[in-house]
């Protein structure tokens, strides 16, 4: 039952005294464009793979239908049913074949349609219930479980044509030749343009590569690449130590005409002038969390989780307003007493960063107390194993014991939660400028979610750097242009996700972490990168580099790098 395309296939076994039931229903599910070969048993010698039914198959946001080939040598009838969470974001499945019946004793094909309502940005959930049925008392229930994301912008409709006059063909042909004929000539000038760039950016390297290079001694450990754009991914040769030529990138890979509208314009940029949080007052910022402020005797502090110079991080409990005996687990952020009032100001500004904002890969704040004569407090919603940056570093130190206690496809589904959470950022052109794992949080499913940077400077003062202008930076995370000019975008975060990604493979190791911070902007713009991760595919570190292209619009869209890690996690979870 090997295909071209990803083909799941489970032999189903039924308990019974006739012996010549067993192994006789076949059951394949094909998702087409996959470009994967592969075989998933959900039943195999009449045990059943409770591992591979509980996972949520993932389902392209461009794919509306689903195709089914089945059939049984013995008479199974069956009954489908669909179920999901959020009717609003998935219209109802509609299938090509009875709800009930018998299921064909020759291979055949069924298909199910599963098309976006358009009305919401949201992650659908369906549940496909197959009853299969050799009698009264024998029968088995399956749960396919697939998850799509859908947009508002990409909402599917059917095919609903009025019907035109022989004119209106006419005109409507004239005018898409035309568009036709103006998009080629302007395809054509772009070319033409970019190859006269690259010609220059050619000619400007081989002036001066041959007496730029890394500085750093032999004996160091990081080993550092040089990166051409993914779009010129020719090897490039350095005699210097340290060195060596990056892999080829497979570039073509984002360069999907399918693409949502909104992933494919122009990032949006943002310049940010210095100290523009220190503009704030504290009277502003406390005004501006007013509306979700609570009493601070509803909130009981625990555990100290993390620890700065000023800053604090507790495990605290919330009591509900209207039922004191129920409890809710809150992240707590705080100060402590001898804190100055710029840096609570900037706590409780950079709190707001996601505020307002609902995705289920983003924790933004829930609730401030703020008031007279206390220090302020932050709540946010609990996540049981707690920061992403911390939970990787312990998983490093028990790897030498367990082996098996974080997988590389775990981590790659952590890397597709960070993408969705950021795609979702881009497309309301918000810019988070401070994306790695420190800034994240996990809990104990594997759901991972992004949130905001209060406090992140103290309790990471390594990651941060002042570069003789009074203001702390992740210099180590941050793209070309935000280092010299101070310009953020969404192709900016997306260079600090592949620094995040590459944190996640690496199990929370510090990147250039040989490089001086004041040499940094340097190093990038000489094109020299963090090396490939011991143990990482060459896909995905293809991924990584794509992300650190010198030009913004060279770089992937958050968009595309949620479809290209679901395809290389389902391309692992075929040799589970």
């Amino acid at each position: 039952c090997l295909l071209s395309e990803l083909e799941i296939c489970c032999k189903l076994s039924f308990m019974s005294n006739d012996p010549a039931f067993s192994h006789q229903l076949r059951f394949c599910v094909i998702h087409p464009h996959a470009g994967l070969d592969a075989e998933l048993y959900y039943v195999r010698d009449d045990v059943v793979n409770h591992y591979a039914f509980s996972f949520n198959m993932p389902v392209p946001t461009e794919t509306n239908s689903l195709y089914f080939t089945w059939y049984s040598k013995a008479k199974v009838d069956y009954r489908l049913a669909f179920y999901m969470e959020n009717p609003v974001v998935l219209n109802q499945p509609r299938i090509n074949i009875s709800n009930q019946g018998e299921v064909p004793r020759t291979p055949s094909v069924f298909r199910v349609d599963v098309l976006c309502s358009g009305k919401v940005d949201e992650e659908a959930f369906l549940t496909m219930q197959l009853n299969l049925t050799i009698h009264a008392n024998n029968y088995t229930v399956l749960n396919f479980k697939r998850r799509k994301m859908c947009y508002k912008s990409k909402a599917l409709l059917d095919g609903v044509t009025t019907p035109t006059t022989s004119t209106q063909v006419f005109y409507i042909s004239v005018s898409v030749c035309c568009i036709v004929i103006f998009l080629v000539a302007i395809i054509l000038a772009i070319l033409h343009l970019h190859s006269m760039k690259r010609v220059e950016m050619e000619d400007s390297v081989s002036d001066s590569g041959s007496s730029q290079g890394l500085s750093q001694p032999s004996t160091q450990t990081t080993q550092y690449l040089r990166a051409d754009t993914p779009n010129n991914a020719a090897p490039v040769t350095n005699n210097h130590p340290g060195s060596a030529p990056i892999l080829q990138l497979a570039a073509s890979s984002f360069q999907n005409p399918g693409a949502p509208p909104n992933e494919t314009k122009s990032y949006p940029s943002l310049r940010i002038e210095k100290n523009d949080l220190r503009s704030v007052t504290l009277m502003e910022a406390k005004a501006k969390v007013k509306d979700i402020a609570i009493s601070r005797e509803r909130v009981t502090l625990r555990d100290v989780l993390h620890e700065g110079t000023f800053g604090r991080i507790f495990h605290g409990v919330l009591l509900d307003e209207k039922d004191p005996s129920k409890e809710k687990q809150v992240f707590v952020k705080t100060v402590k007493d001898h804190a100055s009032e710029v840096q609570v100001t900037m706590m409780l500004t950079e709190s707001c960063k996601l505020r307002g904002l609902h995705h289920r890969n983003l924790l933004p704040i829930s609730h401030v107390c703020i008031e007279d004569g206390e220090k302020p407090m932050v709540l946010l919603p609990f996540m049981a194993w707690g920061n992403l940056k911390l939970f990787l570093r312990q998983c490093k130190l028990a790897e030498a014991n367990n082996p098996q206690a974080i997988s590389q496809q775990d981590l790659v589904y952590m890397a597709i939660q960070i993408a969705c959470g950021m795609s979702y950022l881009a497309r309301r052109e918000v810019i988070h400028k401070d994306l790695a794992a420190r800034n994240c949080v996990i809990d104990d499913n594997m759901q991972v979610k992004i949130t905001d940077n209060a406090l992140a400077r103290d309790l990471f003062p390594m990651d941060y750097h002042c570069l003789g202008d009074n203001e702390n930076r992740p210099v180590r995370w941050m793209a070309l242009e935000s280092l010299l000019n101070n310009d953020f975008s969404s192709a900016s975060d997306v260079w600090a996700f592949g620094v995040t990604l590459w944190e996640l493979m690496t199990l929370g190791q510090t990147p250039y972490v040989d490089i001086d911070p004041f040499e940094m902007s340097a190093y990038l713009k000489d094109g020299y990168r963090i090396a490939q991760p011991i143990n990482c595919p060459d896909e995905l570190f293809a991924v990584m580099a794509c992300c650190w292209a010198l030009d913004p619009e060279e770089r992937p869209k958050f968009q595309q790098l949620v479809q290209c890690l679901t395809e290389f996690h389902a391309a692992l979870g075929a040799y589970v």
